[in-house]
């Protein structure tokens, strides 16, 4: 169980530049929520339902972060600043997943009555950006990227970057940067700045643009390059 934890927090430490040391991370408020979810979803499987929204309930006044005790939550979701974050009952959630505030996993309202799944499904290593809404049972496949208040309504590919209202795929796609952590849900460069998602974004759009554009033109110009002239053999 030590270990585990550890384990735990030098994952978040590896996400977040942030912290100089675990007992710092020991603070975080995603993470005391997420522990407390391990203990109300522990009693909403033993059908202990009202102890479970008890601890549910405590956690959201300590944190401001609301997980309903039916999510199942894989290892090593990492909540980064959490403000606002709601995950509904029917949500299913990956390893490695980052979080950022403001976030909504919600569900559809079934015409039929009955419950069923109607929450988001995370595969794992997703990142998913500050203010995103990620609404219905929809499936955000592994190593996708959700931006800053994007609205995901459909099936998310893998590796995609989506963003927007309604959520769109740009011509970035996650497998080009997937080698290191990249925060925010966006790859734009290195020192991305949510504050300045939509230039960066345009950014990409027009450094992939410029290298489909050369290949092309490479491709022409090798397609219309005249044969070498042979020299003229000699009786």
């Amino acid at each position: 169980m030590f270990n585990g934890l550890i384990a735990y927090l030098d994952s978040i430490k590896a996400r977040d530049p942030a912290p100089r040391s675990r007992w710092e991370i020991l603070l975080y408020p995603g993470l005391l929520a997420v522990g407390m979810h391990r203990i109300a979803h522990w009693l909403f499987e033993a059908d202990l339902f009202f102890l479970a929204r008890f601890v549910n309930h405590f956690a959201r006044f300590l944190t401001a972060i609301d997980i309903h005790p039916g999510a199942k939550i894989g290892q090593h979701l990492f909540i980064d600043h959490g403000f606002g974050v709601v995950i509904g009952e029917t949500a299913e959630i990956g390893d490695n997943v980052s979080i950022y505030q403001g976030v909504t996993l919600g569900g559809t309202d079934p015409a039929n009555g009955i419950g069923g799944k109607r929450h988001p499904t995370l595969a794992n290593d997703v990142i998913v950006g500050s203010g995103a809404q990620i609404l219905g049972p929809v499936m955000v496949n592994a190593r996708a990227r959700v931006g800053a208040n994007a609205v995901v309504t459909k099936d998310v590919p893998e590796g995609a970057v989506m963003v927007g209202i309604p959520a769109r795929s740009t011509l970035v796609d996650a497998t080009e940067y997937a080698r290191e952590f990249v925060p925010y849900g966006t790859p734009c460069s290195e020192s991305f700045d949510p504050a300045t998602q939509k230039v960066e974004l345009l950014q990409c759009q027009l450094e992939q643009l410029q290298k489909q554009l050369a290949a092309l033109v490479a491709e022409r110009e090798a397609a219309i390059e005249p044969a070498p002239r042979k020299g003229r053999s000699r009786a």
